[in-house]
């Protein structure tokens, strides 16, 4: 059993420790965070045998494979002093605010032989693999283009401290757009152009939630992006990323394919619904789940960088995925900024379909629409 110890006792720190109890092959064996108190208290809920700081977690014996569950602007330091201790590390998106620190990093984990991975590992899961199988196998014919949206209006009336999202390495494409990214970039392989325009709609935020209500917060970065993707493989995709929208109807992700169009699930959950129309189908049609965790699975892509170990290959929520996600999120930045369409500097391999991690203990509803 692999010993891995969390660095970060937010609330993200929940659902992994929850799954742990059900995902092998690994243990939690240590949590570490700024606050001891809040290290205390996962520990105490999840059975954690050891509360510790994170350089003590990092020296432990027992760690071999550090989680990062930080505030993103910490993420590129964390894991890079958990590289140089010597463990693999999984973290949460994004992998870093810049290219530059993402690609040290990918750099640093492959000289010392080292596995590095990150979030979302919801690509991993029943509805988005189930989408992989469709378009494997020819389902919609050749994919020719493809949309996406992620439309909201921000964080500030349900987060308690909403500040971060509206800065520089945050905002609507860095929150967000690895979800949508990722399940892209799975489906339908690397990207090798974008095309961004990047807008703010309001200069200034007023939070709503209890504690801090009436209280204004500043915008430093943009808010509606919107990116116009090149594929390698010669798709066109859109993807407008938003937190500047009170409502909208549109579709999550739409590909579109020379025999038919598949619609896909929210990429920040596991499941489904997965619906397809071929050309001359009178309505849409829902395809049933054909592969496991369809429930809430947070942590597949830790369990499947442990087992990428023993099995000695490349994680499938792997380091250089993130960096290239990376790279197209700030490349659209970039691009609006520039006003011109920029060539992405990094790729990465489709990712390998899953089938499962030991059976899927997680989910009992797996397989099933």
């Amino acid at each position: 059993m692999t010993g891995v110890g969390v660095i970060g006792a937010g609330v993200i720190s929940g659902i992994y420790l929850k799954n742990a109890a059900s995902l092998t092959p690994f243990e939690v064996v240590a949590v570490a965070d700024l606050s001891p108190e809040r290290a205390r208290t996962q520990a105490a809920e999840y059975g954690v045998r050891h509360v510790l700081t994170p350089e003590e977690l990092l020296a432990h014996p027992e760690v071999e494979v550090v989680l990062n569950l930080t505030v993103p602007s910490a993420h590129a330091a964390v894991t890079r002093s958990a590289l140089e201790a010597g463990k693999h590390v999984y973290g949460e998106k994004p992998l870093a605010l810049t290219r530059e620190d993402g690609l040290a990093l990918v750099n640093l984990a492959e000289a010392r032989d080292l596995r590095l991975g990150s979030a979302p590992d919801t690509f991993l899961g029943a509805g988005l693999q189930t989408c992989r199988q469709l378009i494997d196998e020819g389902a919609i014919g050749q994919p020719l283009a493809a949309t996406a949206f992620m439309l909201s209006h921000g964080v500030e009336a349900w987060h308690a401290s909403p500040d971060f999202f509206y800065q520089p390495g945050a905002g609507p494409m860095f929150d967000m757009g690895p979800y949508y990214l990722t399940a892209l970039i799975s489906l339908l392989g690397p990207v090798r152009t974008v095309t961004g325009q990047a807008t703010s709609g309001f200069q200034e935020r007023t939070i709503t939630t209890a504690q801090r209500y009436g209280e204004r917060i500043p915008v430093g970065t943009p808010t509606h992006v919107t990116a116009l993707l090149g594929f390698e493989s010669g798709v066109a995709a859109t993807l407008i990323t938003s937190f500047d929208v009170w409502h909208a109807q549109v579709p999550r992700i739409e590909i579109y394919g020379s025999e038919g169009t598949l619609s896909l699930p929210d990429p920040n959950t596991f499941g489904g619904p997965v619906q397809l129309r071929l050309a001359q189908d009178k309505a849409w049609r829902e395809v049933p789940l054909a592969r496991p965790y369809a429930l809430n699975s947070r942590g597949l892509g830790l369990s499947d960088l442990i087992s990428s170990v023993h099995e000695n290959r490349g994680p499938r929520a792997s380091g250089r995925l993130a960096l290239h996600v990376l790279d197209a999120m700030q490349s659209t930045l970039e691009s609006a900024e520039a006003g011109r369409t920029l060539t992405l500097t990094t790729t990465a391999e489709r990712p390998e379909p899953l089938q499962t991690m030991g059976g899927d203990a997680l989910d009992p509803s797996a397989g099933r629409a």
